[in-house]
C-alpha cells in the first residue's frame, strides 16, 4: 500500500498545499483539521534538548516551526513532491529523509519524541507503525498523534462526501479506508488502539479529544451541521510513552 500512497501523495502535492497551507503556515503548532494550538493541549511537552522525528512531514509546516525555535528535529515523509514542498517552505535548514513509516530508517531508540499530525500514524497501517515507533522511540520516549476518530469514520457518508449525524459505517472492525486508486488510510475503535499501544510496551498518558472553538475554520471537511466538532469529537490526539 505505501506505494499507492506514494503516488497519491506525488499526484496531489501541488493541489493540497495550495489549499491547505494557508492554513497550516498560519497556527503550524497545531493539531488537526482546526488547527487546535499546541499551546492549549500541551502534547509534545517541552522539547528542548530532545530528539524529535515528525512521521509525515507534508510541507513541513510543523517540523519547520519546530527547527525556527531551535528543536532538533527530522522532517520524514513517503512523498518525495511533499519533501520538495517541505524544502521550499524551510527557512532553518533541518534533515528531510524520504522513506515509508513501515520501515522507518533510524536505529533502535533514536529518538526521544515521535509525532504526527494526521500524517503516517493515519497513512500507514497502526498495525505495522505502532511497532516500528516503539523501536525507534527511547525508553520513556514519548509519541503524539493526531488520527480522524472513529466518531467521523461510522458518521462519514461516502456517496456525498459528507459527515452528518447518522451512524451509515460499522464501528467494529475499522481498519482500511479506500481512498481511490489504491491508496489507504486508517484507523481503528479505541480498544484495539489501547490493546496495540500495550502490546508494544507504551503507556497511554491521555487521549485529547480535540475541540475546536465555535468561531475556528477549516479547508479540509464538509460537515452537516456547522457545529459538529463542537458537539462530537472529530479527532483523537492519543499521547502514549514507552515504557523505560
Amino acid at each position: 500500500m505505501s506505494q499507492a500512497n506514494r503516488e497519491h501523495w506525488n499526484k496531489t502535492s501541488e493541489r493540497y498545499q495550495v489549499a491547505h497551507d494557508p492554513q497550516l503556515s498560519r497556527a503550524p503548532k497545531a493539531w488537526g483539521s482546526w488547527s487546535v494550538p499546541e499551546s492549549e493541549v500541551q502534547a509534545l511537552g517541552d522539547l528542548d534538548g530532545l530528539r524529535v522525528l515528525e512521521l509525515g512531514c507534508g510541507g513541513g509546516q510543523w517540523s519547520g516551526a519546530l527547527a525556527d525555535e531551535g528543536t532538533a528535529v527530522i522532517g520524514l515523509d513517503l512523498s518525495e513532491r511533499q519533501l520538495g514542498a517541505a524544502q521550499r517552505f524551510m527557512r532553518t535548514r533541518y534533515p528531510l529523509v524520504q522513506a515509508a513509516a513501515e520501515h522507518i530508517p533510524f536505529r533502535d531508540g533514536a529518538f526521544d519524541v515521535v509525532f504526527c499530525d494526521h500524517g503516517a500514524m493515519s497513512w500507514a497501517d497502526p498495525f505495522v507503525t505502532v511497532p516500528e515507533v516503539a523501536r525507534i522511540v527511547r525508553p520513556g520516549g514519548r509519541l503524539a498523534f493526531c488520527e480522524t476518530s472513529p466518531w467521523v469514520r461510522v458518521c462519514y457518508d461516502d456517496p456525498s462526501d459528507l459527515i452528518g449525524r447518522v451512524l451509515v459505517q460499522p464501528y467494529f472492525g475499522l481498519h482500511r479506508s479506500d481512498e481511490g486508486d489504491g491508496a489507504s488510510t486508517y484507523g481503528l475503535p479505541y480498544g484495539e488502539w489501547i490493546r496495540l499501544f500495550r502490546r508494544n510496551g507504551f503507556e497511554i498518558e491521555d487521549l485529547i479529544e480535540l475541540r475546536p472553538g465555535e468561531d475556528a475554520e477549516t479547508t479540509y471537511w464538509t460537515i452537516d451541521p456547522p457545529d459538529w466538532p463542537q458537539r462530537w469529537p472529530m479527532e483523537s490526539l492519543w499521547v502514549v510513552r514507552r515504557k523505560p
